[in-house]
């Protein structure tokens, strides 16, 4: 297994990075592998939508689809008079 440096981390960063690892229970490197595996699986998968329609598809989609009832359009209302 290979190992790679990240450079110039700024301090907010790391102690968010030391924060969520503790809250795991593991170390930061192994909770920045974590991170990393989820993002790319995420892109891989097409999980990572660009809006949200395409959000709202990838959670429709899978379950068929919803069919949703237009009503019917009614008359126009005449605009209320201030007279």
């Amino acid at each position: 297994m290979s190992s790679i440096t990240i450079e110039d981390i700024d301090d907010d960063l790391r102690r968010r990075l030391q924060r969520r690892a503790a809250s795991h229970g593991r170390s930061v490197e192994v909770e920045v592998h974590d991170i990393l595996c989820s993002a790319l699986a995420a892109e891989e998968n097409g999980a990572v939508p660009g809006n949200l329609a395409e959000a709202i598809r990838a959670i429709v989609d899978p379950l068929g689809g919803i069919e949703l009832e237009i009503p019917p359009r009614g008359q126009v209302r005449e605009p209320p008079r201030f007279e």
